[in-house]
């Protein structure tokens, strides 16, 4: 069975259990991968939180079945799995712009959002370059902290891009890029384009809500780690995959065009399988400008 169909098996459970609790863990039984790579695929190749998703799948269902005026909202609302009516109402005015109510009359415009499905689109236009490297176990460093799948937030309600932002007038920063030697790359073998700070995400099970995400560094030997939260990283074999030598307009490296490359163009067609214990965000400098490095760690199928 492909990895395409497998997801799609997971998208007809859902489908199926839109008006019952739908089991996270059942979901990562059919799709044969964890509850937390399930959600990040997702999240990428559908451009939304799969949270997001099953809300407004519910949500077209439920205005469906309110054009039926002998239909109670309370009924509806206690159907699709919210806890109360005014809970449905919140959520049903912010995908239809009215509320359960206002749908039943006539002439009203409601929004209907379809389900998905997943398929391979062979292109084969454009190269996708990645390169093959085994790693020993090192250790890594830095800043922790965890983020919701759904809408991908922190605690205090920031995303990561805004988190960077933050991070970056802060003190915190500056001693976390001066707390390892300017050669640290010498030490572990990596190359010398890829900067002191990266990024190191989803390398431990929290719960299947939340990730892990780390801004870090490598730790050497002459590294300053008080203060820091250290990860191990296992002994693996990576995928490794660039973005174009340049930046958006927005000065923001287009990572998510590569990553869905990566699940619909490559994972497919390759003899690899990409499995759990942590991605990283690797951020490099070269000769025409700033690229990014994403690494995925693999086993062959």
């Amino acid at each position: 069975m492909t990895w395409f169909e497998r997801v799609n098996m997971a998208i007809d459970y859902i489908e199926n259990n839109l008006d019952n609790d739908i089991d996270l863990n059942r979901i990562s039984e059919i799709a044969f991968q964890s509850v937390s790579n399930f959600q990040k695929v997702f999240s990428i190749m559908a451009d939304l939180p799969l949270a997001e998703y099953i809300r407004r799948r519910r949500l077209t269902l439920a205005a469906f079945e309110l054009l039926d005026k002998k239909v109670k909202v309370i009924d509806i609302a206690l159907k699709y799995r919210y806890e109360s009516p005014e809970a449905f109402a919140r959520a049903f005015r912010v995908m239809h712009g009215v509320s359960p109510t206002e749908a039943k009359k006539d002439g009203i415009s409601l929004k209907a959002f379809p389900r998905i499905s997943f398929l391979l689109t062979v292109k084969g236009v454009n190269n996708m370059e990645f390169k093959i490297e085994q790693k020993e176990a090192f250790q890594v460093y830095g800043l922790e902290d965890a983020y919701a799948y759904d809408g991908i937030k922190n605690n205090q309600g920031r995303t990561i891009p805004e988190v960077w932002q933050d991070l970056m007038k802060d003190v915190k920063f500056e001693a976390l890029c001066k707390s390892t030697p300017e050669n640290w790359y010498e030490e572990c073998g990596f190359s010398k384009k890829i900067g002191v700070i990266f990024a190191y995400d989803s390398y431990k099970h929290i719960d299947n809500l939340h990730f892990p995400y780390l801004i870090g560094c490598y730790k050497t030997s002459k590294s300053k780690t008080d203060g820091f939260t250290v990860v191990d990283v296992p002994k693996s074999t990576w995928a490794i995959f660039s973005t174009k030598r340049d930046e958006t307009a927005s000065g923001n490296y287009d990572l998510g065009t590569l990553k869905k490359r990566i699940y619909s163009e490559w994972l497919p067609t390759s003899k690899y399988n990409i499995i759990d214990g942590g991605n990283f965000e690797m951020y490099c400098s070269g000769e025409n400008g700033g690229y990014c490095e994403l690494w995925y760690r693999v086993e062959e199928k």
